[in-house]
């Protein structure tokens, strides 16, 4: 697979929980433009999945899209794809159903931990702040960028927005799958751990921040996608 592109591909893309399009500005995707779907806050605390994702397609204006997601925004991208037809989702550091979510994740859906979140933003929560390099680590953020980029989102981040969307992830109950699926994961991702998923590329050191950390390894294999998409679209 050569890479190359024969004309400008349109991808909508979603970031990761609370981030912003930042995460995908070491990309580098000649012939490609990505147009990012922003995070809404939701419509009180008892919105379904079903609906916000409903509100998050009225923003895309292209017929049979491609959506690349990361994270929850790989979740919410197959949200997607039972509403619209698209082309393919590309995942990110993502799941693909229900049965890729670690137990741990599975047992705090259950007993409703995220319900014990508070109403207010964690950066306003005294100490908070020591817990950073932890988060990190378990993020993948090593980088001073990456660090900086991580610390930010997670001071910043809507409290009723993170509450809900943490509800959303540990209590994921998806089996359906889009036509078209291509997902990338890092190896040493400690969010999703690689033993409960099935990749189709597998990326050698890559944790969960890895659209970042290793961009130069990820960039070219989003294009041969890209390619292959098209490639099948014409066949």
């Amino acid at each position: 697979m050569n890479s190359e592109i024969r004309d400008t591909q349109v991808i909508y893309c979603l970031s990761g929980l609370g981030a912003d399009s930042r995460v995908f500005d070491k990309l580098e995707l000649p012939g490609i433009s990505l147009v990012h779907l922003e995070w809404l806050i939701p419509i009180g605390k008892e919105e379904s999945l079903h609906d916000y994702a409903v509100r998050l397609s009225q923003s895309i204006k292209h017929e049979n899209p491609v959506i690349f997601g990361l994270s929850f925004g790989g979740m919410m991208a197959i949200e997607i794809s039972r509403l619209i037809n698209v082309k393919a989702v590309i995942l990110i550091s993502s799941i693909k159903s229900a049965t890729e979510l670690p137990v741990w994740m599975k047992l705090l859906g259950k007993c409703k931990a995220y319900k014990i979140l508070p109403n207010r933003k964690l950066a306003s929560i005294p100490g908070m702040n020591l817990f950073r390099p932890v988060q990190n680590f378990f993020l993948g953020a090593t980088a001073p960028e990456e660090i900086a980029i991580a610390n930010e989102f997670r001071d910043s981040v809507n409290p009723l927005y993170l509450k809900w969307s943490l509800g959303q992830i540990l209590r994921w109950k998806n089996d359906f799958q889009p036509p078209m699926v291509f997902h990338l994961h890092g190896d040493k991702d400690k969010i999703f751990p690689i033993t409960r998923l099935k990749a189709s590329h597998v990326i050698r050191n890559g944790g969960h921040f890895m659209v970042m950390s290793h961009a130069s390894e990820i960039s070219p294999i989003i294009c041969g996608i890209v390619e292959e998409i098209q490639s099948r679209r014409t066949a």
